[in-house]
């Protein structure tokens, strides 16, 4: 004889269905709008945009603001056990950064992907003496106007590059702009390639005075992440700050990836 169900309340059918949305954007790696989560779960598409607006104000889900989808964020993450997935970065890549430092001086960063955007996850910005910005953790860096995001969007499989050019082609802003120039677009992406590494000189209007060089830091052939390398434009071009600091960004890089590898 089975024992019988202990619970003494009935289900919150609004958690249940909040619940059914957060597995239902994790199906969709781009997005989706409340008529397709509604089509997804079988939830009223009122009742869908409802609670996706509660978890949005809650943090584990954002809205798109070139279109109407709703993507999860980072926090959605803190859900898993011990934020697993994620420890490679404070255990294997920080100490790393921490150790580049000694040799590179300039700060450096270590960024992944959320949804349309690069976010810094690691940094040394507050332990560089040439540091001019000691906040990054969780700032966003556009994917076609900086070295870590073309580093990564020139370096990422095929197929998830055309869904994130076509997710970026919506938007009304300058990234918008050029994902939908395919020649402007084709030339950074193939003079990224070609170079090995993304680039940066004073390029992104946000930040006029820097530049930056960024390597794509992969498991298998999924970019995982990008370490960049950010200074002042004036004290080095481009080919100069490649020639002086990739050679050690390049063994991070692939400290980190062995590193991984062995964890799996």
């Amino acid at each position: 004889m089975e024992p019988k169900s202990t619970a003494s309340y009935k289900t919150v059918r609004g958690l249940t269905r909040g619940l059914e949305i957060l597995n239902a954007l994790n199906r969709e790696p781009v997005g989706a709008s409340p008529k397709r989560i509604s089509e997804l779960t079988g939830i009223h598409r009122t009742t869908a945009r409802r609670l996706l607006e509660t978890l949005m104000s809650e943090g584990y889900v954002r809205r798109s603001p070139s279109d109407d989808t709703y993507r999860l964020t980072i926090k959605v993450r803190e859900l898993s056990e011990g934020f697993r997935d994620e420890h490679w970065i404070s255990a294997i890549a920080a100490p790393l950064l921490a150790e580049l430092l000694t040799e590179v001086i300039w700060p450096t960063d270590l960024s992944t992907l959320d949804v349309d955007a690069m976010v810094v996850r690691e940094t040394t910005h507050r332990f560089s003496r040439l540091s001019f910005h000691r906040s990054m953790v969780g700032r966003r860096l556009p994917l076609l106007q900086t070295a870590t995001g073309l580093a990564y969007i020139a370096f990422c499989p095929d197929k998830e590059r055309d869904e994130l050019l076509s997710l970026l082609a919506t938007r009304k802003d300058l990234e918008g702009e050029i994902a939908r120039d395919p020649k402007l677009l084709q030339n950074l992406i193939l003079r990224t390639q070609r170079k090995g590494f993304g680039e940066n000189f004073m390029n992104w209007n946000k930040e006029e005075r820097i530049a930056s060089i960024a390597v794509p830091i992969r498991s298998g052939e999924t970019v995982i992440a990008c370490l960049n390398l950010v200074y002042i434009a004036e004290a080095m071009s481009i080919d100069v700050a490649a020639e002086r600091y990739l050679p050690a960004m390049n063994r991070v890089k692939e400290k980190i990836e062995d590193a991984l590898a062995l964890e799996t």
